[in-house]
């Protein structure tokens, strides 16, 4: 099989890494150059990776593309691509959707998008995929966990929680840099923050059968730090601005 990847970001990066280190047969991956220094760093890391200038040799080699490009490129260069119809097209882009792709692709393909996030690199983390798709479901197992979703109008709440992504390493960067400025060496602060929410989000995971109400209430006790920490939080608004985030970024999607 070979794979294609149009567009070089940070997701293609990390999909590509996964794939590389997992049992996923392949005979090449073929990947755009428009990212020359992450292009360059993948093909000298892994050494069936070829880079392509032209993207519809991309489309003509492989027998899997990956749409990994920004809106506004999507709808500026799908459209121009010739695609076969026995294809498997796997979108990651996140605004267009599934009858705008089927316009733009042409032919009947099999056409899935799909929310892969950077820790598909270790071969970590949920993928999301639309609509259910056998091929691309045990496809994305071998790199991560994936998650069917039949509605495409309900995937858009997926993509709404992976635009929390960056606010969430923005929080573990503002305790690190509270650590930083009370003394503590930036390694130490940093090792100690991502570990401890490392181990949070483990002990969330083998805990996922029980609503996360209990472990809210589990990690409290009464008149202590957890306690006096999460009414601070409340106090402030915290939870109910994730909420409104989430508003937003689910409005800009359900355009």
């Amino acid at each position: 099989m070979k794979l294609g990847f149009i567009g070089t970001g940070k997701i293609s990066s990390s999909v590509i890494t996964g794939i590389c280190g997992s049992s996923i047969k392949y005979s090449k991956i073929y990947i755009s150059s428009r990212n020359s220094k992450i292009a360059k760093g993948l093909k000298k890391k892994f050494k069936r990776i070829l880079i392509e200038k032209d993207n519809q040799k991309i489309v003509d080699n492989c027998n899997w593309v990956f749409l990994a490009v920004t809106p506004t490129v999507g709808e500026r260069i799908i459209k121009n691509l010739k695609f076969r119809s026995s294809q498997t097209i796997v979108s990651f882009i996140s605004t267009i959707t599934i009858p705008e792709l089927k316009k733009m692709i042409k032919v009947k393909a099999n056409i899935v998008r799909a929310i892969p996030l950077p820790p598909i690199s270790l071969k970590k983390g949920p993928v999301p995929i639309c609509p259910p798709n056998k091929k691309v479901k045990n496809f994305f197992n071998k790199i991560g966990s994936t998650v069917e979703i039949k509605n495409e109008k309900l995937s858009i709440n997926f993509w709404s929680t992976s635009g929390m992504m960056a606010s969430y390493y923005e929080i573990l960067k503002i305790m690190s840099d509270w650590l930083v400025n009370k003394g503590i060496k930036r390694l130490d602060a940093q090792k100690y923050i991502t570990t401890l929410f490392l181990a949070l989000s483990e002990d969330a995971v083998v805990n996922s059968k029980k609503e996360l109400k209990y472990l809210v209430k589990e990690s409290q006790t009464p008149k202590g730090l957890n306690e006096q920490g999460l009414k601070e939080m409340n106090k402030r608004g915290v939870y109910k601005s994730v909420i409104n985030t989430l508003n937003i970024i689910h409005k800009r999607l359900n355009k």
